[in-house]
């Protein structure tokens, strides 16, 4: 189980789920809310890490924004850099899935001197991954028009729980690679309740102008990056090109899996966390 805490920074208090031993590891996702079961992509990382899951503003009983700006990456970055100080680390690592990957390359880009590394999955540098039809976020895809009608659902605050939940199974159906694991993903204790006016926000106003393309060139901290081959909203090739740009990157490819591959190939995952431990260089 995870230790829930509250942390009083400079930008308000947060929110924060605590677990496992080792380097202390960040990690979030733009517009997930989390509780003491965690998540199936964290639990991955706490055998090696000791992981500080984190409920952004808005997000749980974190506190709340006075404008819907704060919702940008470029203000949660901040509010990240509040948490560490207020934390005590000089530096730590972050990791994020999706939009949260995105959220660790925007913190590299910002904040370098704060990170040991970056690890991120399923993710993509520039906004460009929905002009591939192969994503389900392209006008081209066949459930693009579903997708957006899903997304626009779980922004209402009075939608009922079932429908939530129904709702938020088809979306995960859409990003798996055979749908027999659809069952599998909600075996395991997992948290991440989707928060609509964070969502809205990333999809109206934050993606229109997401490109860290060229600033990653000149990022030099180790980043671990992977994606699922059929990956069907982050499509694979923009997992690759993060990997090019980054100089220090490594790649790990998942031959069997769409956009969760720590559900649809648990053990290779698994060592994929081991492979992103590399040296202990964080002082506190």
């Amino acid at each position: 189980m995870w230790i829930q805490k509250f942390i009083e920074t400079s930008r308000g208090t947060f929110e924060i789920f605590e677990k496992g031993e080792g380097d202390p590891l960040a990690i979030t996702h733009l517009y997930s809310e989390y509780d003491t079961r965690g998540t199936v992509f964290a639990n991955t990382f706490t055998e090696y890490y000791h992981v500080f899951l984190i409920n952004l503003r808005g997000a749980g009983n974190s506190v709340k924004a006075q404008n819907e700006s704060e919702y940008s990456m470029d203000e949660t970055v901040l509010d990240l850099e509040a948490i560490r100080e207020a934390l005590g680390f000089e530096k730590w690592a972050l990791g994020g899935h999706s939009t949260g990957g995105m959220l660790a390359l925007k913190y590299a880009v910002l904040k370098e001197a704060s990170l040991t590394k970056i690890i991120v999955s399923g993710a993509a540098a520039s906004i460009r991954y929905n002009t591939d039809p192969d994503s389900i976020y392209n006008h081209q895809n066949p459930n693009f028009n579903r997708i957006r009608e899903i997304m626009n659902l779980l922004n209402d605050p009075d939608l009922p729980i079932e429908e939530r939940r129904k709702i938020t199974r088809e979306w995960a159906l859409m990003s798996l690679y055979k749908e027999e694991n659809l069952d599998k993903m909600y075996e395991k204790p997992n948290s991440g309740k989707t928060v609509g006016p964070r969502l809205d926000y990333f999809r109206k106003v934050d993606c229109q102008t997401y490109d860290v393309t060229e600033q990653l060139k000149q990022v030099t901290i180790p980043a671990y990056v992977c994606s699922g081959v059929y990956d069907a909203q982050c499509p694979y090739r923009f997992g690759v090109e993060i990997a090019e740009l980054i100089p220090n990157a490594s790649f790990t490819a998942f031959e069997q899996s769409n956009h969760y591959p720590f559900y649809e190939e648990e053990l290779a995952f698994n060592e994929f966390a081991k492979l992103t431990l590399g040296s202990k260089e964080y002082s506190k």
